[in-house]
Formats: structure tokens, C-alpha cells, sequence
């Protein structure tokens, strides 16, 4: 039944695109060429509250910086959406309207109060990509992305720029918590499960950013270095997923040059990758004012160009009348923009009502929440049973629903911790409060404004508790709990000091708590409510508890409360590593690359040239720990719960793969006293023959129901020659090696429950390809 819901679930975004492809056509053929150049090109840049700089053309300046113009009749025209990232051209002789655009991954971005309107236009803020991963759950993603999607079209908005599924090459990585996983296929499931729930609505997303784009520093300008198989292994494997699980309306090209050449103007990655051996039907789109030249992005196949300028208007009508750009191309990329705008809901004239179900999406966000969050240690602490609780860190008060940049959300509100815990009927230490309370609301008076959307605003520091402040507390309340806050998004990486490692007034927060609160025999707890992967070795032996909250979005505390307090049981694992230290990670050497001259002056927002080589070739996150014995903090899909699962019955219909498929079956059982789901995680190794390969490889995962003590399931898998098969360079083919393959069946990368072997007889070579995006340089990759 799965399989078949699968199939129709892809058949019909393909369906609407065969439907529209002849009525589309048709309108091309009768366009002028200055339609044409209009159509794939956006109504440009804007932004409230931001100065006309231009007597002759509408430009707009960011941070001092003029951005390239647009027509005075574009910036005349009122956005029907304020606040949303871009426009397409109408054309009305053809009753083609003007297309809204959106962020982001983690909720609608719109502007929440506009002028003369008493109204309100708060959006819901989702749990992060990273904490949605964490879940393993398709079908509760899916959930939120019918959600999602539901306020997308509600608010007249036609594409949704999300999801992202970029791979957490690098814990630092600015934007990961938009990402969903170091792991592709993780990545590609997640993100077709969010795509179709989405586009249920009749409403377009646009999954990004393609390919290879795993950084903020220097995004605009970095040339990404990467062999052909890691490419295709690793960076690209998602996107495949994604596009032929669920045949998004559009994919975002991103900013980075992907060996040598912008990503927006590689016709070997947009027309022969992408459409040619995944079949993408729909259209590509720039990242905004990605790529430099408007003529080669449209030969490349990458049709519209947002958000559009009157430079790259210019620059493609002359190529065409001078015979540098065939007009056919022009054609291609028109029809493809004209297929979205015919399944668009503004054309289909959509009655948006403004008025979202936000209060029904909290709950469907606070469950997503709670079903993402990751118990990492529980020391006979949780479920809380204690009433009395002294909160300390600034964030129990302040908590951090999601990441900055186009990634924030305008949100109605954010529970905190604080909030969270009375809501569940818990008693908190008021004196601290008030003490915290006083100290969060000075310092933030004194915080600088953010100059532009996706400006940082350093985080204000953790309130000093001396050692007579823990002892009294300690006193007086049954158990502590910390908050470690974390904050990133787009524009910057993270710093390793006081960033990915604590910093000492947060050892010496938890020191102090813990020395107090063990020396009356009471608990410490720790929530992390972080975007992206922090250290914890240094300190996890020291506490009793620890919860990894990601940021969860606008029910943020109570989601939180509900797994503290035992209403729900923890499920989440993780879908990326943690690891002991910042020199374990495998690109830490080469993260995030170099500048290819220092002092050449670099732009605020584009940075200056630089380039990256992915030496660690294959060997990403867990294959990369696994495979070289390297220890880490939690291993990729380690997680807890309150009740204990017991693995058992494996079955594989047969030892051979003789007949293109092997099923596998094995039973789960919760052993333990309380009601529980487990994510069951299905890892192959296979026979190297000559080829260097990582111990063992994520090929499928399952979650199970909620299952009541002593209750059983059992699940099944099923695998092809696809999941067996490695990218052979030599060959420029997918090959499934002869030899025996184990079957892995895990509660993580490395507890491993049970096993069984099949012999592949027979080399299959399961999908011969040709050499694309072929590195120019030699890489001196890793291998084991």
C-alpha cells in the first residue's frame, strides 16, 4: 500500500506537468521576445524601508551596498504579499499573472504588520530541518508540510523557497539547522515526505540549495573542489531522492562555483544531471542574485533569475539579436515558467483568505517538536518527576524557536522553557526568575538593532550565579535544569570558541549547578536548545539529564515540557554526529576553505574569491567515524527513551540477490514499562572489490508505532540493486560489486541488533551514466 501511495504521490506532479506542457508552448510561440526576457527574469529586490538610490532605475542599498536596479514599473507595482522574497513577470495579454515567492525552510517569512491595516499575518514557526530529520518519520513530516502548505496558499503565496537538504558536511556550517542531515538519504526521504505535504496544497516549493552548497563563508564566491563520486554519493544523492520521490515544481541553483563552474550556469548539473537522468520536469531558479552571467544560466537551463535586474534583461535580449543566445533556449526556459504559473494557485484564482489555521498548526508544530527531540542521557531523572524546578540560563527564559536569516519566521510568539513547565503544572524558583527576568530585558535594551534581515545579533551573556545563588536555590528546589542556547543562519559560519565548544562562564554555569545540586543529592538536567552540533564531551559525565530540544519552533516550551514531564516519550535520533572534539570532524582541516587572495577587497555580502577542496572524499559524518575507529560524543542515530526495544527476528527472503530485490523483516518489541516508538535504522556493508568503501552505509529506516509495553511489530524493508550499487569513477557508472553484502539492523550507526548476509553472484552495473562536473584538479582524497 506504501508503494502504491508512493507512485501516485509522483505520478501526479508529473501528470500536471505533461497537462500544461502543450498550453504552454502554445503561449510561447505567440510571445514577443521582450515578454519572453521578462518572463525569466524577476521584478527584483524588495525590501521595506529601504531608500530609493536611483533617479532613473528603482535600486535599492543594504548595508551601504546598491544593489543592481530594477524598472521603475516593477517597484511601482504593489506587492500583493509584503514582505515575500520575490515576483515573477505577468504578461496580461496572455492572462499570465504575477507569481509570489516566499521563504523559508522553517515557516512562511512575510512581513506580520502592514501599513493602514490593523491585521496581523504571523506565520507559523516549524521545527528546524535538523530537528524534523531527527525525527526519522516521513509520514509525520508530511503532516507538517500539509500544514505548511496550507498557510503558503492562505497567504496568496505560489512557491514556497524550501525545503533545503544540503548535506552537514562541517558542525560550523551557518545554516545546517535549515538542513536535515550529514546523511543522504535521510536528506532525500525527509525532504520528498515535506514536498509532498506541501504541494498537496496546489501550491509550488523549490528544494535548494543545488548542489555542493555546505557553507555560508564566501558563498557567493567559493569554488567547491569535489571528486565525481563524493559528488554523486554524497552532495547530490538527496536531491535525487527528492526529485524522483516527489517531483518538486522547481529547484533552487545555488551560489557556489561546483568545479570551476557557478552551479547556475552547469548545464552538465542542471539539464544533464538533473533533467536528463533524474527526469526533473519542473523549472530552475536562482538562488537570489546567484550566478554573473544572465546568458549562460538561461544555455544552462536554469530559466529564471531572481530576483531579477534590468542588467540581465539587457544582457539576454541583445545575445538574442545578436545570435550569441538561440531563441529556442529562450523558448524552453519560458515554457517551463509558464507550466508553474498554469498549476500556480494565482492563476487558477485562488480565493486566499489570509487567514491560516495558526492555532491548529501550533499543535501540529508541538507535536513535531516533541516527536524530534533526542534523549541523549537520562541518569534515572526522566520523566521529571519533581514539582519544584530552579530554571538557570538565559535561554529556560528566552528560548530560540528557529535560525536567522530566511530561515527566521515573523512569528505571533515563542514559548519558553519558563512558560512550558507552569503550563505542565510545575512549580519554578521565583526569585531566580525575577533575577533572570531583570537581567534578560537590560541587556537586550542594549543590544544593537539588526541592520538587515539576516543580520547576527551577538547573544547576550549568560547571567554570573555565584556559588551562594546555586547553594540557596539548591535549598529550596527539588532539581535544576540549564538551558545552553545556541543561534545561527545565513550570511555567516560559526566560530569553534564559544560557539560549537562552551564557553567557561557555561562550564563554569554547569560546574557550579552541578556541585551544589550533587552535594544535596538532587538532579541537573540539561536542555540544548541549538540550531547546529555542539561539543558535549567535555561536560555530559558531570549532569544527569540531557534533552537535545534543536529549536522547535513556536510551541518551543511546552514541546519541550511534554517530553521532560513523560507526556511524551522521546523518540528522536540523531541524524547527524556529535563528536568529541572540533578536530575529530573529517573537513576540519580544510572548513571553510581559503581565500584565493587575502587582500583583495571583499564584498559585505558576496565575500571574496575562494575555493574548497572536500579531501575527505566519501567520508562524511558517520562513514567517516565508523570506518577509521574515530570516537565520538553520540554516533549518527543514537537516541533514548523512556522504555527499552528489544531487536529480533531478522529475515531476508533469500541469500542470493537473483531477482532484483531482497526483503528484510525484523521484529520490534517494547520490553520496557511505558508506551514507546522506535526508529529502526537499516545500514548495508558491502564488498569492496578494488574500490575504497566506508564500513557501513544508511539505506533505509522505519519508525515504528507507538507500541505499549510488551506490544510488537514487525517492519520490512525492502532493498534493490539501487542501495547496493557505489558510483565507479572509472567506469562513470552505478555498480553493484559480486560478492556478500550484511544487512545491519540498528538502534545507531554502531549498536548494531542483528545482521544477515546475501551473495550478489553476479557485478550489476545498475546505471551507466557519463563523466560530468569532472573535477580540473587532483583532489588527494581520503581513503581508507
Amino acid at each position: 500500500m506504501k508503494k502504491l501511495l508512493l507512485a501516485v504521490l509522483c505520478y501526479i506532479p508529473s501528470l500536471l506537468f505533461s497537462q500544461t506542457t502543450s498550453k504552454a508552448k502554445d503561449i510561447v510561440s505567440k510571445m514577443s521576445l521582450d515578454e519572453k526576457v521578462k518572463l525569466v527574469v524577476g521584478m527584483g529586490f524588495k525590501m521595506p524601508a529601504m531608500p530609493n538610490t536611483n533617479k532613473k532605475d528603482s535600486s535599492k542599498d543594504v548595508l551601504g551596498i546598491s544593489l543592481p536596479p530594477i524598472s521603475k514599473e516593477d517597484a511601482s507595482i504593489p506587492e500583493k504579499v509584503p514582505g515575500a522574497a520575490g515576483r515573477t513577470h505577468g504578461i496580461a495579454r496572455f492572462g499570465i499573472p504575477i507569481l509570489t515567492l516566499s521563504d523559508g525552510p522553517a515557516g512562511v517569512r512575510i512581513t506580520p504588520k502592514r501599513e493602514n491595516d490593523t491585521k496581523t499575518y504571523f506565520a507559523t514557526a516549524w521545527p528546524v530541518g535538523t530537528l524534523l530529520a531527527s525525527s526519522w518519520d516521513t509520514a509525520l513530516v508530511k503532516q507538517v508540510g500539509v500544514a505548511f502548505g496550507n498557510e503558503v496558499k492562505e497567504y496568496g503565496i505560489d512557491v514556497l523557497l524550501a525545503p533545503a537538504l544540503n548535506i552537514h558536511r562541517n558542525p560550523l556550517g551557518g545554516r545546517n539547522f535549515e538542513y536535515y542531515s550529514e546523511d543522504p538519504v535521510i536528506a532525500g526521504n525527509i525532504t520528498a515526505a515535506m514536498v509532498n505535504g506541501i504541494e498537496l496544497n496546489g501550491v509550488g516549493t523549490s528544494i535548494k540549495h543545488f548542489a555542493a552548497n555546505n557553507q555560508e563563508t564566501n558563498r557567493n564566491s567559493i569554488n567547491t573542489i569535489v571528486s565525481e563520486r563524493a559528488l554523486r554519493e554524497i552532495y547530490l544523492k538527496g536531491f535525487e531522492i527528492a526529485v524522483k520521490k516527489s517531483q518538486p515544481w522547481t529547484v533552487m541553483s545555488s551560489y557556489n562555483l561546483l568545479n570551476g563552474t557557478y552551479t547556475s550556469e552547469s548545464p552538465e548539473l542542471l539539464t544533464n544531471i538533473l533533467r536528463k537522468e533524474w527526469g526533473f520536469k519542473g523549472l530552475v531558479m536562482t538562488d537570489w542574485f546567484g550566478g554573473k552571467n544572465a546568458v549562460v544560466q538561461m544555455k544552462a537551463g536554469n530559466d529564471l533569475l531572481m530576483p531579477g535586474t534590468t542588467i540581465q534583461q539587457a544582457a539576454i535580449t541583445e545575445a538574442v539579436k545578436l545570435g550569441n543566445l538561440d531563441e529556442k533556449v529562450l523558448d524552453e526556459n519560458c515554457e517551463r515558467i509558464i507550466n508553474l504559473v498554469l498549476m500556480s494557485p494565482t492563476y487558477k484564482g485562488y480565493k486566499y483568505s489570509d487567514k491560516p489555521d495558526l492555532k491548529a498548526h501550533a499543535q501540529v508544530s508541538r507535536k513535531a517538536a516533541s516527536e524530534g527531540m533526542i534523549l541523549l542521557k537520562n541518569n534515572h531523572v526522566l520523566p521529571l518527576q519533581y514539582k519544584t524546578i530552579a530554571l538557570f540560563g538565559n535561554t529556560s527564559y528566552n528560548f530560540i524557536a528557529g535560525g536567522t536569516g530566511s530561515g527566521d519566521v515573523n512569528k505571533a510568539y515563542t514559548v519558553s522553557l519558563l512558560d512550558g513547565l507552569k503550563n505542565a503544572g510545575y512549580n519554578i524558583s521565583s526569585n531566580l526568575k525575577k533575577d533572570y527576568q531583570e537581567y534578560i530585558t537590560a541587556a537586550k535594551a542594549k543590544q544593537p538593532k539588526p541592520k538587515f534581515f539576516f543580520d547576527i545579533i551577538p547573544p547576550i551573556p549568560e547571567l554570573g550565579i555565584s556559588n551562594e545563588m546555586a547553594n540557596e536555590q539548591a535549598n529550596t528546589t527539588d532539581a535544576a535544569i540549564i538551558t545552553i542556547g545556541r543561534n545561527a543562519g545565513e550570511g555567516a559560519d560559526r566560530k569553534v570558541e564559544n560557539d560549537f565548544n562552551l564557553s567557561a562562564i557555561e562550564q563554569g554555569l554547569i560546574n557550579t549547578i552541578v556541585s551544589a545540586y550533587h552535594a544535596k543529592n538532587k538532579k541537573v538536567i540539561v536542555v540544548l536548545n541549538i540550531g547546529g552540533v555542539i561539543e558535549t564531551a567535555s561536560w555530559k559525565d558531570n549532569v544527569d539529564a540531557i534533552l537535545l530540544a534543536w529549536q522547535p519552533g513556536i510551541e518551543a516550551g511546552n514541546a519541550v515540557a511534554d517530553v521532560l514531564s513523560g507526556k511524551v516519550n522521546p523518540s528522536g535520533k540523531l541524524a547527524t554526529t556529535f563528536p568529541v572534539s572540533y578536530t575529530d570532524v573529517p573537513s576540519a582541516k580544510n572548513f571553510p576553505g581559503k581565500e584565493l587572495d587575502p587582500k583583495a577587497p571583499g564584498h559585505p555580502l558576496f565575500g571574496k574569491p575562494a575555493e574548497v577542496v572536500y579531501e575527505e572524499g566519501i567520508y562524511v559524518g558517520y562513514r567517516y567515524y565508523n570506518t577509521f575507529n574515530i570516537k565520538t560524543s553520540y554516533e549518527f542515530g543514537y537516541g533514548l527513551s523512556y522504555t527499552t526495544f528489544k531487536y529480533s527476528n531478522l529475515k531476508l527472503s533469500s541469500t542470493e540477490f537473483n531477482k532484483g530485490k531482497i526483503t528484510a523483516a525484523v521484529t520490534i518489541t517494547n520490553t520496557g514499562k511505558l508506551a514507546g516508538k522506535e526508529v529502526v535504522e537499516l545500514y548495508i556493508a558491502a564488498p569492496s572489490n578494488g574500490l575504497n568503501k566506508p564500513n557501513e552505509e544508511l539505506k533505509a529506516f522505519a519508525k515504528t508505532n507507538l507500541l505499549k509495553a510488551g506490544e510488537s511489530q514487525t517492519l520490512h524493508f525492502t532493498i534493490t540493486a539501487n542501495d547496493l550499487a557505489s558510483f565507479n569513477t572509472n567506469h562513470a557508472a552505478w555498480i553493484a560489486d559480486a560478492g556478500k553484502y550484511t544487512v545491519k539492523i540498528g538502534a545507531s550507526s554502531t549498536n548494531i541488533k542483528e545482521s544477515a548476509s546475501f551473495n550478489l553472484p553476479k557485478e550489476i552495473i545498475v546505471e551507466q551514466v557519463s563523466h560530468q562536473l569532472v573535477p580540473k584538479v587532483t583532489i588527494n582524497e581520503l581513503i581508507k
